[in-house]
């Protein structure tokens, strides 16, 4: 039986019962083992204890998942004085130096919904904190009074950019996503090119190649679901594709 690549998955620091743990949600890790075919290892968010050049030989891809937390404004040159939490330093440092390590050797990341914003920061791009429900963009994110599993019911259409990767792949030209994020892209990261916009402009989706490492990360969260979701199994089926080094050439 020959090896399935490895995804790196990377951890957030959360509080369980009042102490500090490592975790996951099983659903960024099933969603990713059975639709995109591969092996997982998780990792730490512990850059006092590990180093990105430790971790990276070890994987074919890394995976940022969404989080409850949000990037520190000043990774993104705006050091406000009261920024909306909560945080995750650990995170924060151990992403960026792994998104460096991975691209220094060629190997795929992939972005979802925080993974996302911090692929876009990685590049040099720029978040704003006001989209959720800014009068003059759609609803980003569900009504506050919707609490867990119904906010994820919240969605919008995006349009997928022709010529694009998830264009290509999905061979449609409008999909319809979940949409569960207060923030999102302001300024998008150098060389970053546009896969999704929803229909008041915001980027929704986005893809590039640096240093033949493919990038490619979505603001939704397609490991909700994906059962149910032929799209959502898409773009893990894509993920598998570019961890095996696959020409994408279409369907």
């Amino acid at each position: 039986m020959s090896l399935r690549p490895v995804v790196g998955i990377i951890c957030c620091e959360r509080d369980v019962d009042g102490i500090p743990a490592q975790t996951v949600l099983n659903r960024y890790i099933t969603t990713t083992l059975r639709y995109a075919d591969a092996a997982g290892l998780l990792i730490p968010a512990l850059p006092e204890l590990m180093r990105a050049d430790e971790i990276v030989p070890l994987i074919d891809g890394l995976l940022l998942t969404g989080s409850p937390s949000n990037i520190d404004p000043k990774h993104y040159g705006d050091p406000v004085e009261e920024p909306p939490g909560p945080f995750d330093p650990g995170r924060d440092t151990m992403v960026l130096a792994l998104v460096q390590e991975m691209i220094n050797r060629s190997k795929p990341v992939f972005g979802i919904c925080r993974g996302f914003q911090e692929l876009n920061v990685a590049f040099g791009g720029t978040l704003r904190r006001d989209i959720g429900h800014h009068p003059t963009l759609l609803a980003h994110h569900a009504p506050p009074e919707m609490v867990f599993p119904a906010m994820y019911e919240h969605v919008h259409e995006v349009d997928l950019v022709h010529g694009g990767l998830l264009h290509e792949m999905l061979g449609k030209d409008r999909i319809t996503v979940n949409s569960v994020h207060f923030q999102g892209i302001d300024r998008l990261g150098e060389g970053l090119r546009v896969e999704a916009r929803a229909s008041d402009g915001v980027v929704e989706a986005f893809s590039t190649v640096r240093n033949d490492a493919p990038i490619l990360a979505v603001q939704w969260h397609p490991e909700w679901r994906t059962a149910e979701n032929p799209d959502s199994q898409a773009f893990f089926a894509l993920m598998g594709r570019m961890l095996r080094g696959e020409e994408l050439v279409g369907p």
